[in-house]
């Protein structure tokens, strides 16, 4: 897979910091890259200040009297609630966005439901970071009535896949995330022209994207004037797809034969499930994810609605860089990137 230089330079940084000096060929060895492009990334990191070359070697570069790195002009603390899957293209394009403004990037994880961000932050903001990416643990827009303290953080703070509710404290903190209503409209204006006058959605209940998603299909139903359905509540992400196939073979046999599943660890396992109850998808039932992570590599492949992951994380940092030049010059900006459906077999039986 061609990775782009933003990546490569973000690597080799990661390899020389862990390594404190480090031959260049043994670092273009390490890293599976040809030890020419290393060169050539190690002089413009070592341009940029944030390595220092000396007889083939490359190293941190350290002040005199100092045991701290120099040439760091500015670092970023980036809270998210889990990696392993959708948050890990956020944080690689924040990551190749901070690599590319020579910007160093520090990573907090607070699980959801664990009561962390605050213990979290706090030790991002001790770890001598410029400004932050917050994405608190939120379940709904109100939840940020909560999170007052945000906004007495001692540095500026974008939040990330997170959005504030108009009127509250949080409001006037710049953020940037998806727009998940437009991507469910996506998903049910697809199957609308499939010819479904009716699609179930089957959502989790343990995260923001998820309440996002419960909120565009209840508006997107009545927009598009599809016959509503309730809604199939997955509280046990990865146990209750069984009982999820249940409900969904039930509709189908009154005629609803379309679902919109979030996210992609429950949209996976249901084709097998139900094919156990005699629906084939997508010749009887059509199937769409919500996420994109995995979807490509299910049976048969999901369409799925894909969030701008990685572009989330990049206009973060770039919007988090802006503040840190402007100040409160800077009007307080609220992003909101569109998704894209990604068409493949699981929708359209005629594929």
């Amino acid at each position: 897979m061609t990775i782009t230089a933003e990546e490569r330079r973000a690597r080799i940084l990661d390899a020389v910091r862990e390594l404190g000096a480090v031959r260049v060929v043994d670092l273009a060895e390490r890293l599976g890259f040809p030890a020419v492009t290393v060169r050539r990334d190690v002089a413009a990191l070592a341009d940029m200040g944030l390595v220092r070359r000396s007889h083939g070697a490359v190293s941190v570069p350290v002040s005199e009297g100092s045991d701290k790195p120099t040439g760091r002009s500015r670092g970023v603390g980036m809270l998210v609630p889990t990696v392993g899957s959708y948050f890990d293209e956020v944080i690689a394009g924040a990551r190749s966005a901070a690599a590319a403004s020579g910007t160093r990037l520090v990573l907090g994880v607070a699980a959801y439901g664990t009561s962390g961000d605050r213990a979290q932050v706090e030790q991002l903001v001790q770890s001598d970071v410029d400004g932050l990416l917050l994405t608190p643990d939120w379940m709904v827009d109100s939840d940020s009535e909560d999170g007052a303290w945000l906004c007495d953080l001692p540095v500026p703070t974008v939040l990330v896949e997170r959005r504030a509710a108009a009127g509250s404290a949080c409001a006037k903190l710049d953020g940037v995330s998806s727009d998940h209503r437009h991507g469910v409209l996506l998903a049910l204006r697809h199957l609308a022209t499939l010819g479904h006058s009716s699609v179930l959605l089957a959502a989790r209940t343990d995260s923001w994207t998820a309440h996002q998603v419960r909120a565009g299909y209840e508006e997107c139903v009545h927009r598009l004037g599809l016959e509503p359905q309730p809604v199939i509540d997955i509280r046990r992400p990865g146990a209750d797809s069984d009982a999820v196939a249940a409900q969904i073979a039930e509709a189908a046999a009154a005629g609803v034969r379309a679902v919109l599943v979030h996210n992609d660890r429950d949209a996976i396992q249901l084709a097998p499930l139900l094919r156990a109850r005699g629906l084939e998808v997508p010749d009887d039932v059509a199937l769409i994810s919500y996420d994109d992570v995995f979807a490509a590599l299910a049976a048969p492949p999901l369409t799925a609605v894909s969030p701008p992951k990685r572009a989330v994380g990049a206009a973060a940092v770039d919007l988090l860089l802006r503040r840190l030049e402007s100040g409160s010059s800077l009007p307080t900006h609220h992003v909101e990137l569109l998704p894209e459906l990604k068409i493949r077999a699981s929708s359209d039986s005629a594929r």
